[in-house]
């Protein structure tokens, strides 16, 4: 008797494997069900603030990235007040 054409990784499993599989391929439309209109959407930070978690996400990289800029121009305003002044005659370091 020749074996039906399936997929090799369900010949590999074993029948159990296979019913369990079954029975968990109905999640996601009862998940759907139970949700009804908040399905898909986003999940927030706190239900009472109007952020989702991605525009918090995007703030923290936004944020990071502001603050490595801001030690960007604080070194180089350093390196112009105790080098570049002085060497120019701008001004004097006692």
């Amino acid at each position: 008797m020749p074996l039906p054409h399936l997929p090799y990784s369900v010949l590999n499993k074993s029948y159990d494997q296979c019913q369990i599989q079954k029975n968990s391929m109905g999640e996601a439309k009862r998940r759907k069900e139970a949700l009804a209109e908040k399905y898909g959407q986003e999940a927030k930070i706190f239900p009472w603030l109007p952020i989702t978690k991605s525009q918090g996400e995007q703030f923290v990289n936004w944020s990071t990235q502001g603050a490595w800029i801001g030690i960007g121009f604080l070194i180089v305003y350093w390196l112009v007040i105790r080098f570049v002044g002085p060497a120019f005659g701008w001004w004097q370091i006692e």
